[in-house]
């Protein structure tokens, strides 16, 4: 939509320029004015900067490709700056004819005419308009293109003026009084033309906009997760700013947390400026106080391997590191043995290669187990052993939530209890454990038993 509107405005102004062109032309043949003849040239550079305006509107309009990845938004730069050349050109002509006439005195000799003065009005009438349209579309579009040819439009306009009232001061008298005004509004178009030609120069050199680099800044640390910012790197296209940011996180934030962070900086970002287009990387960094746990719990799970009862000992200023590693059931030991050997390299690299480091391999079966709950009877005397044993430590009372499954690998048996809530949870496992050892002596087929404890005064834990 954007693109169809900056190509119709274009357009509709490449045929004014025409039109203005050759009428300023036939005018400036009748009367023999020089400063008609002034601008009938400008007006012809114009229609000659509307042409380049076109084409280069409808080429970066393209959409993006293998070759050309960011678009096609700069050739509306190298149009704006081939533009303001031709504005330069233009301003030096205005300035040698005013020089002209004011050392030679050639500005008098000139057949004022209604026609060609109506010409005059006519055109200050089309470039006005034309410019507050180029103009709009510009600033909405973000196109330079568009902003060089308003630029054209506007100075067409003031040049006009000064054509005109140069004919009144010939009319009146005064044959050097529009060389005068000429020379000033050179230099107001001569000023603009400079701006314009920075602003252009910038987008092609990827000059990031002003002041904007210090708003990602702001708005990147005050993200969440976000350690450190590495690099900002911000340049316009056209209506797009690309932007490519690279921040630090820890390297123990769960993978979820770091794409919700990457996610906030976009957000945060596109809220700022609409048409950006945002690339952000995460590096993940280790941090001072990181212990030996999460450590070695980070390099299994960057394996996506899991380990429990992970332990670390300090023996006489060596370190020792023990766990069990779950790997699949069916897995040959020869491949879970490599898989575990792999797995304490890693954490020798990471910890020292004079930390000990020892492994459990138990089975972890990942398919879906088709269970059902156990006969009654069976399940009756389980529950009656259980409580007897429960009864045997203190710290766990109210046993409930009994149920006992059993499935192609065994039974596997289901409670809840309570226990204090100031009572540690290794003693609390210490007492759970004991109890499953003793119903596994007891019932050979019992293969798994699950306890939730829950502190004593809360609500059962509904299932």
């Amino acid at each position: 939509m954007a693109g169809s509107e900056k190509q119709s405005v274009a357009l509709v102004s490449m045929l004014a320029s025409a039109v203005l062109s050759g009428s300023k032309l036939l005018a400036a043949l009748f009367t023999g004015s020089l400063g008609i003849l002034s601008e009938a040239i400008h007006s012809l550079v114009d229609f000659g900067a509307t042409i380049v305006t076109f084409l280069a509107i409808r080429w970066s309009d393209r959409p993006a490709d293998d070759q050309h990845h960011y678009g096609h938004a700069k050739i509306e730069s190298v149009a704006a700056l081939v533009e303001t050349a031709l504005l330069f050109l233009t301003t030096a002509w205005i300035v040698w004819e005013a020089v002209r006439r004011l050392l030679w005195n050639d500005g008098h000799d000139v057949d004022v005419t209604w026609w060609a003065v109506a010409i005059i009005a006519g055109s200050i009438l089309i470039d006005f308009n034309r410019a507050r349209a180029l103009k709009r579309v510009a600033i909405k579009t973000s196109s330079e293109a568009l902003e060089a040819d308003a630029l054209h439009f506007s100075s067409d306009m003031w040049s006009s003026i000064v054509v005109l009232l140069g004919l009144g001061a010939v009319w009146a008298g005064v044959p050097a009084a529009d060389a005068i005004a000429a020379l000033v509004v050179s230099a107001f178009i001569a000023y603009a033309g400079w701006e314009l030609g920075a602003r252009t120069l910038s987008t092609l050199l990827d000059a990031a906009p002003s002041g904007a680099t210090e708003v990602v800044r702001g708005l990147v640390n005050d993200v969440h997760g976000v350690l450190a910012i590495e690099s900002i790197r911000l340049r316009p296209s056209g209506a797009t700013l690309f932007a490519s940011v690279v921040v630090q996180v820890a390297r123990t934030m769960p993978i979820d947390d770091i794409v919700r962070t990457k996610t906030l900086i976009h957000a945060a970002i596109t809220d700022r400026f609409p048409n950006a287009d945002v690339t952000v990387t995460a590096n993940p960094v280790a941090l001072d106080n990181e212990t030996v746990f999460q450590k070695v719990m980070l390099i299994a799970s960057r394996r996506n391997l899991a380990i429990h009862h992970l332990t670390a000992q300090q023996l006489g200023g060596r370190l020792a590191i023990s766990f069990d590693l779950e790997v699949e059931g069916s897995m040959p030991l020869g491949e879970a043995h490599a898989t575990a050997t792999s797995l304490e390299e890693a954490i020798r690299a990471e910890l020292g290669t004079d930390v000990e480091v020892e492994s459990h391999i138990e089975p972890q079966p990942e398919r879906l187990l088709q269970g059902q709950d156990a006969p009654a009877p069976i399940a009756a005397e389980v529950r009656k052993a259980l409580i007897g044993l429960a009864a045997l430590h203190p710290r766990l009372s109210d046993i409930h939530n009994v149920r006992l499954r059993r499935n192609e690998e065994g039974l596997f048996l289901h409670y809840h209890c309570r226990c204090p809530a100031a009572e540690t949870v290794e003693h609390i496992h210490d007492d759970i454990d004991r109890i499953e050892a003793g119903l596994k002596d007891r019932f050979q087929d019992i293969r798994r038993v699950i306890a939730h404890a829950e502190p004593l005064g809360e609500a059962r834990h509904a299932l």
